[in-house]
């Protein structure tokens, strides 16, 4: 019999409702009014989004209940006030965990945009109801569906980083397997760096063993071994990434950089688990074999490559098809751009990355209108893409080798495209949002 223990007791919100009050929202008590509010900045906040988002939408509550609300937000806590007629009502909430669902931000994000047209109409326990919907709803998919969307996805990534056929089928494999342990880890509540270890250790050795078996059995030289690299990049944390550059850029300081530490604990755990997968299967991360092809034809199989990539990803991200075809479409547009941009404009990689970052935050904005969705649900898997992981793990690698120079010849290069991709989508955010724009 398991011994185990949760840390994190669930918070019962209904017990602090009158069950038996049938009056609008609007009239209800402080205390009932901040649990609305604390509820919905505490759902925004589990489902992966930024402390500016998560504020907005307890403010969009508490405006509509005529009551004032400030808040301290970080990546796994969340402490408010809420203040009416003299009266306080202060709260502290803490996730067991964190986790991307653009989904349920998608239906979250609407309650709020339309809680003023009910507010007058509904209870704070009809509100409640609604809000215990959104907590029961189940995810888009399954681990199989996951691992053939990550396939996917590091396909893609393999052939943009310079991969051929044979690096693609490998990688593409690899990755499948990854996924879907790492998600039966995360399934079994399995803590963060036993499922990101378990889940890039898969990648690499089922990568390792099918080259293994396609050198014995089909002859394949041994520079093809370069791409196991791409299997492992699924996990990716393109969302903590973001959010945290984002969340600096508006000083929220503390989400920001507990966003940021926790992307860069992903990054750590995952490169030095490949590193000592490749130690152990004797691997090295070599570069790609150049592929003469028609530079046309090059452009057309990175759109198609990027809109793969940028498709499987934003599966990982519990986006439904719709939502991760108008990202995979933007993807394709913005990463395209930027990959032509280094090859024939000779522009640097770091520029290419903010221009190509950029792109998609406008082109997010000018379509947000007529799709509905919120920007952050499509620009953040549009530029996954371009996130170097592959020069991540360069730098992890040369480092366990004591190699300096390489070392730190590709952690700039990493640092560099890294910060400018956010970047991007700030100064998108900037020129098209006058929320974000102007300091309140």
């Amino acid at each position: 019999m398991s011994n185990f223990r949760k840390q994190h007791m669930a918070i019962q919100w209904n017990d602090i409702v009158s069950n038996d009050s049938h009056e609008p929202a609007v009239s209800a008590s402080l205390q009932e009014k901040a649990s609305l509010v604390g509820r919905v900045g505490f759902m925004m906040l589990s489902v992966g989004t930024g402390a500016w988002r998560v504020r907005a939408s307890m403010n969009k509550i508490a405006r509509s209940l005529n009551i004032v609300c400030n808040a301290d937000i970080g990546l796994l806590s969340l402490e408010y006030t809420c203040t009416e007629n003299g009266q306080t009502y202060t709260n502290a909430l803490a996730l067991s965990t964190t986790g991307i669902n653009t989904d349920k931000l998608n239906e979250l994000e609407m309650f709020a945009d339309g809680f003023h047209e009910r507010v007058e109409k509904y209870s704070i326990t009809q509100f409640h109801r609604i809000l215990d919907k959104f907590d029961a709803m189940p995810h888009n998919y399954k681990a199989y569906n996951l691992a053939l969307a990550s396939a996917l996805a590091c396909g893609g990534f393999t052939f943009l980083l310079g991969g051929g056929i044979i690096e693609m089928i490998l990688a593409f494999f690899g990755a499948g397997v990854g996924q879907f342990v790492r998600k039966k880890f995360i399934e079994r509540h399995i803590t963060l760096l036993a499922n990101v270890t378990a889940g890039v250790a898969s990648a690499c050795c089922t990568y390792a063993l099918l080259f293994k078996l396609a050198e014995m059995m089909l002859g394949i030289a041994h520079s093809h071994q370069a791409g196991y690299i791409c299997s492992m990049l699924f996990v990716i944390p393109g969302f903590p990434l973001v959010t945290g550059v984002l969340d600096i850029a508006k000083l929220d300081m503390r989400s920001g950089l507990e966003r940021l530490a926790y992307a860069i604990l992903i990054i750590v755990m995952a490169t030095l688990t490949g590193w000592v997968t490749s130690l152990v299967i004797d691997f090295h991360p070599q570069d790609f074999e150049e592929i003469s092809i028609n530079p046309v034809l090059r452009g057309v199989f990175r759109m198609i490559a990027s809109f793969c990539g940028v498709y499987g990803f934003s599966f990982l991200y519990n986006s439904k098809r719709k939502m991760a075809v108008t990202a995979g479409l933007i993807g394709m547009i913005a990463n395209t751009l930027r990959l032509e941009l280094i090859d024939f404009a000779g522009i640097h990689a770091a520029t290419a990355a903010f221009i190509g970052a950029l792109t998609a935050g406008l082109l997010a904005s000018a379509i947000k209108k007529y799709i509905g969705y919120p920007r952050i649900t499509i620009t953040v898997p549009s530029i996954v893409i371009m996130v170097p992981g592959m020069f991540m793990y360069k730098a992890v690698y040369y480092m366990g080798l004591n190699d300096s120079a390489s070392f730190e010849m590709w952690f700039m290069k990493a640092i560099l495209i890294t910060v400018s991709i956010p970047l991007g989508l700030i100064f998108a955010r900037i020129l098209t949002d006058e929320n974000f724009r102007k300091t309140s």
